[in-house]
């Protein structure tokens, strides 16, 4: 799409903040008005549609696509949503380990202990942890636990969460990302641990290195647009 617009504004309305083009609201792609929480995350949002070029690039606009989905998917069935992210506890990536080499061993243990020990002492949730890949069935109390965390999340931090759980493969590290006990580095690496691994150990081509860093790039706009939650500040942020 050409860029049709010259002015872009976040303005407060109603208890929330909206994006106009020119004067008018912008809606998204489901046509619900494009509404954001927070003053930070609108003018965010709104960076995003000034930064454009001629044409509108929607894959340069992380936090105007997850503010969509926000709207459009989770709202609807925020719930169901939850409960879907929630599953991933049943078989948390920091829950199965390697019984070999050695050095892989401790590399996990060292970097995912304190994972299991966050949901421990955050959620109350003990989970069980086993040496490879064979399903091992987690106490359904410390899966409820953890899916209550979820359930307390609105559309937006949901809408977040989505991404962070399903690139790192972890329900438990994207709550200790959301819950700040760690950053998306040290969340990013934890998740990718033995990718990085085999790369470290045998080489890495150019795809699969393209390919993580597209999944680092996603896993950093989700983490930032939580940020963006959590921000305050005031004013109404007008542009071109």
């Amino acid at each position: 799409m050409k860029r049709f617009y010259t002015a872009v504004a976040a303005v407060p309305e109603d208890g929330a903040w909206r994006i106009t083009l020119d004067g008018r609201p912008v809606r998204t792609p489901k046509r619900a008005p494009l509404s954001l929480p927070t003053a930070a995350l609108a003018a965010a949002v709104a960076e995003e549609w000034d930064a454009q070029g001629e044409s509108i690039a929607p894959a340069t606009m992380p936090m105007t696509g997850l503010a969509n989905a926000a709207i459009d998917h989770v709202l609807p069935g925020a719930q169901a949503f939850a409960a879907g992210l929630a599953a991933y506890a049943e078989s948390d990536l920091v829950c199965y380990r390697a019984d070999a080499p050695a050095d892989l061993t401790a590399r996990q243990a060292e970097a995912w202990d304190p994972f299991v020990n966050f949901a421990r002492t955050r959620y109350d949730a003990a989970l069980r942890v086993t040496d490879g890949i064979a399903h091992i069935a987690q106490d359904a109390a410390a899966v409820q636990r953890l899916a209550a965390a979820l359930q307390g999340m609105d559309a937006y931090r949901l809408a977040a969460m989505q991404p962070l759980v399903t690139i790192a493969g972890s329900l438990v590290i994207a709550l200790a990302l959301a819950e700040g006990e760690v950053d998306p580095e040290t969340a990013f690496a934890a998740g990718h641990l033995d990718e990085l691994y085999q790369a470290e150990k045998w080489g890495d081509d150019a795809e699969a290195t393209a390919a993580r860093t597209a999944r680092r790039a996603a896993f950093d706009a989700a983490a930032r647009f939580l940020s963006l939650l959590d921000a305050t500040s005031a004013g109404t942020t007008s542009r071109g």
